[in-house]
């Protein structure tokens, strides 16, 4: 934590269509925020555009900072190469030590669900928990490890990649599940995203529904939306489950935009609970507290979390 000393943070979330940054001081407070579009499709547009967005908060902050970035994928910890991404522009690329050369300072980059458990443990849902597990359900899954507010990248920089398993507990007609973009079938993400939701229903009821029409049609007591709900949280259930019983967390933060559906909350712990391997199972599920925000306050917070 003395790496960063009095410095303000500065943390920068790179996703598939948007660039967010923002710079905190030492007790949390914004001093500044920007975004802009991402270069979708442009590796070099990418760096020039982070740059920029450096640049350009420092100068509304008035003052250097340090700076920690969240991007999808990972850092291959044996070619230093980016794998991984959606974003798949970044895959193959040598992206920190091109952006750390092209800022001309040093940078701490993590997977973009290991900085919102971050954010999450140090100043959000997870504050004051000693094990945090957070979650993404959004256009993607994914989920982050912090401990004692520090991130768990792990031996082989993948720790918390939840959404490429298979579906636990796979019934007949969940098998063999759909095509991901991994190159597997059935994975966790094919199922608990966004889309995937969207496709279930689609499957079962016909119709293009997006997710965000399901949850409007569920609470407004349509049988056939309640059913996918039903059948998505039971899924979700399964899913964590497994986590639950190899990392028993003190608390699981939920973030991404299926977060916002708060049935899913309520009802996770009890989809959760006939999977534990106990007799009991009393593990807080809370939606992120910072929200949208938690991505880029987490990588703001990189450099008081030095990696587990």
């Amino acid at each position: 934590m003395a790496a960063s000393s009095g410095r303000a943070r500065l943390g920068i979330d790179l996703g598939g269509t948007k660039i967010a940054g923002i710079v905190l001081d030492r007790d949390g407070a914004t001093l500044a925020e920007a975004r802009m579009a991402a270069p979708r499709g442009d590796y070099r547009a990418t760096i020039e555009a982070l740059a920029s967005l450096v640049l350009k908060l420092e100068a509304a902050a008035g003052t250097p900072c340090t700076v920690g970035i969240g991007m999808p994928g990972s850092l291959s910890p044996a070619t230093g190469l980016v794998r991984n991404a959606n974003s798949y522009w970044l895959n193959g690329h040598p992206f920190a030590a091109d952006l750390a050369r092209r800022l001309e300072r040093p940078l701490r980059i993590e997977n973009d669900a290991n900085c919102l458990a971050v954010s999450e443990a140090i100043d959000g849902a997870g504050a004051g928990a000693r094990v945090v597990w957070a979650v993404i359900l959004g256009t993607g899954v994914g989920s982050g490890i912090a401990i004692d507010g520090r991130v768990l990248t792990g031996r082989n920089a993948i720790a918390g990649e939840w959404g490429h398993g298979p579906l636990p507990g796979a019934r007949d007609d969940e098998r063999p599940g759909a095509s991901c973009y991994c190159g597997r079938r059935g994975c966790v993400e094919t199922w608990l995203a966004g889309p995937g939701l969207a496709a279930d229903h689609a499957r079962r009821h016909g119709g293009d529904m997006s997710a965000e029409a399901i949850v409007a049609a569920a609470r407004a007591g349509d049988p056939e939306a309640q059913a996918t709900l039903a059948n998505h949280l039971d899924r979700l259930g399964r899913a964590a489950a497994q986590v639950v019983n190899l990392l028993d967390p003190d608390v699981i933060v939920i973030g991404g935009g299926l977060s916002r559906i708060p049935e899913l909350i309520a009802g996770l712990p009890a989809a959760i609970a006939p999977h534990v391997f106990s007799d009991a199972f009393d593990t807080p599920v809370r939606a992120s507290l910072h929200g949208d925000a938690s991505g880029v306050r987490g990588a703001a917070w990189l450099w008081d979390a030095e990696p587990v």
